[in-house]
């Protein structure tokens, strides 16, 4: 990753009709992606014909701007329809002259169906809606289908899922783009579950439930500045200042699940981070996350990936991983 000195520029494609949702997943991510005080990214929404374009819900909805966007962006969306309609032929076009150009493009939904007909997923590892899954199947049968996941990258071409995957796969451009740190950043701001690993299906765990609560906002905010601590209930409850009874009556409450799982949710998930991020020894990564031991870790991670440490650095690391073999053998 470098240091942008201008933001990120992102044409996302509205075919006819346009699904809404799909249309608000990028301009709701991207627009959150602050680096530097800067904004990451420049997201404009183009269509093949500007002007209004139907959506699924049946209003119309005005796109200013032409495919003469795509040629001036870093990274091409295309949206989905919400069901496989025919490709539209000028924005296959658009695409396959993004591709020819070098330019990374994703697709949301069965916006799949527009890559494929560029002749862009020939070959490779893509995915689309489960429900057009067969359809997209049948009509190319060339694409190397992944109907199970939320997203998929191969090459410079990443296609999602339905619905929400989309947040799925615009939190991954991000983590490419930025890091996790950056992504996980958008995440909570934007209220919704942290990048999760596309790839396999185990990774689509339920995340924790949404904080309904702000009583034990502060102390929560204290544990994840003191991760690498050793933290009990005792601590956290004196924190609260409260018993440890009435802490968590509340923070389950709050946050629907104990404080303790609570806790080792959000150690795994900075040592994921870690992973991604640095190079660091996975003892060093322990006991950076407070799991302790590289054991510990080895067994958190796995129970929680299906991925030892090492193998889930090697499978989503966004940093040189020279270090990453000088760890210890629990890894």
């Amino acid at each position: 990753m470098t240091e942008r000195l201008a933001p990120h520029r992102i044409a996302v494609i509205a075919p006819s009709p346009v699904s809404m949702f799909n249309l608000a997943i990028p301009e709701m991510l991207f627009g959150k992606v602050e680096v530097a005080g800067r904004p990451g990214y420049d997201v404009v929404i183009c269509a093949a014909e500007p002007g209004p374009v139907p959506t699924g819900g049946g209003l119309d909805l005005f796109v200013p701007h032409g495919l003469e966007a795509v040629r001036e962006a870093d990274t091409v969306v295309v949206a989905g329809t919400g069901a496989p309609y025919e490709p539209d032929a000028r924005i296959v076009a658009a695409v396959r002259e993004a591709a020819d150009a070098g330019k990374r493009i994703a697709s949301l939904c069965t916006g799949a169906f527009q890559l494929a007909a560029a002749g862009l997923l020939h070959g490779r590892r893509a995915t689309t809606y489960w429900a057009h899954a067969e359809e997209l199947r049948r009509r190319y049968p060339q694409v190397d289908l992944q109907p199970d996941v939320l997203y998929v990258q191969d090459g410079p071409y990443v296609t999602a899922s339905g619905y929400a995957a989309g947040i799925d796969l615009c939190l991954h451009v991000i983590r490419t783009d930025y890091g996790a740190a950056v992504a996980n950043e958008v995440a909570r701001r934007a209220l919704v579950a942290p990048v999760r690993p596309g790839g396999q299906t185990q990774f689509t765990q339920t995340p924790l439930p949404p904080e309904r609560g702000t009583a034990c906002a502060d102390t929560r905010g204290w544990a994840m500045r003191n991760l690498d601590k050793p933290l009990t209930l005792t601590d956290l409850a004196r924190h609260a200042g409260v018993s440890v009874r009435t802490l968590t009556r509340r923070f389950h409450a709050e946050s629907g699940v104990s404080p303790l799982q609570w806790l080792l949710h959000q150690r795994i998930e900075r040592a994921k981070e870690l992973l991604e991020t640095t190079t660091l020894p996975m003892d060093t990564v322990a006991r950076s996350c407070g799991l302790g031991t590289a054991d510990s870790l080895r067994t958190h991670l796995t129970r929680r990936t299906g991925l030892t440490p090492t193998a889930y650095r090697a499978q989503f690391s966004r940093v040189g991983t020279t270090a990453a073999g000088n760890t210890s053998s629990a890894a």
